[in-house]
């Protein structure tokens, strides 16, 4: 009797292989080709007509125009920015000087009918000359600043009336000149405010009170600074003493000139250039968690 077959066993299922988990490779900087990649953007089609495109171009231009005059306009606020900083130390070093120059006289006054100690006459040299040193350096850069932004003025100022900037260097010869510098800040200031006020180009500026103040305190410090400096030139006790006053004089006309300035400068940045409020930026601050 012929054996039975024995059944079938199933075949055993085969693990399925375990992947391998990926590490994740660290950022080692943007990628670098041995030479220029050729791949890129295909040239568009798309390309508006000529009329068109030239249009584009004309509104382009009116638009960077425009820009400049506003850049123009920023560089001239901050130009005024840091000229009232700069006037407002000068006038506060000056008026310190102008004291240690009232200390000197008083100690000159002394010394008519007795001797004078070493230490307050050290002292009193040292603070005149050390202001006077801070007083310089201050109005330089003061004036440096402040020639800066009449330049900026005057082309913002052309601009809006459509005429013709004066030469940056006419303006600083006309500042810088001796004896020029009499007449021309005063007529500069002039037809600054003219225009700043949008009156008509072709008539004569009329300055106002501000700027007449300004130009007679200007010609007095130029004229009382000249008027110092030639004096130093004689000798005796008695023209030390004037000297001394003379510096006094200067010092605080000096810091009137510069506090002056302060509101000149502001009231024609404003004018010229007013803040627009579309365009300052607020800055909101988010806290840190």
């Amino acid at each position: 009797m012929p054996a039975e077959p024995m059944p079938a066993q199933p075949m055993p299922a085969q693990p399925t292989p375990v992947q391998p988990m990926r590490t994740q490779s660290r950022y080692t900087g943007p990628p670098s080709y041995p030479t220029p990649p050729r791949w890129g953007f295909a040239r568009p089609g798309w390309r508006r007509p000529v009329q068109l495109a030239a249009r584009r171009v004309g509104a382009a231009r009116m638009r960077a125009s425009a820009g400049d005059a506003g850049d123009a306009g920023e560089r001239m606020r901050a130009l005024a920015a840091m000229a009232g900083p700069l006037l407002g130390l000068t006038a506060v070093v000056v008026l310190a000087t102008a004291g240690a120059e009232v200390w000197r006289y008083a100690l000159l006054l002394d010394s008519r009918t007795d001797a004078v100690p070493a230490a307050p006459l050290h002292a009193s040299d040292a603070l005149v000359v050390t202001g006077g040193v801070i007083s310089l350096l201050a109005a330089a850069l003061a004036g440096m600043v402040t020639v800066g932004w009449l330049v900026r003025a005057s082309a913002v100022a052309a601009r809006s009336a459509g005429t013709t900037a004066r030469p940056a260097w006419q303006l600083v010869a006309g500042v810088l000149v001796p004896g020029v510098n009499l007449l021309v800040p005063g007529a500069l200031l002039a037809e600054l405010e003219h225009a700043a006020l949008g009156r008509d180009p072709g008539r004569r500026p009329r300055p106002s009170r501000l700027a007449l103040g300004w130009w007679a305190a200007w010609v007095c410090g130029l004229l009382l600074a000249g008027i110092t400096m030639l004096w130093k030139l004689r000798h005796g006790v008695q023209a030390r003493a004037d000297g001394v006053l003379l510096h006094v004089a200067t010092d605080l006309v000096a810091a009137v000139v510069a506090i002056i300035t302060i509101i000149v400068v502001s009231r024609l940045t404003l004018l010229l250039s007013p803040v627009q409020p579309e365009r300052v930026r607020r800055l909101v601050r988010v806290p840190y968690p």
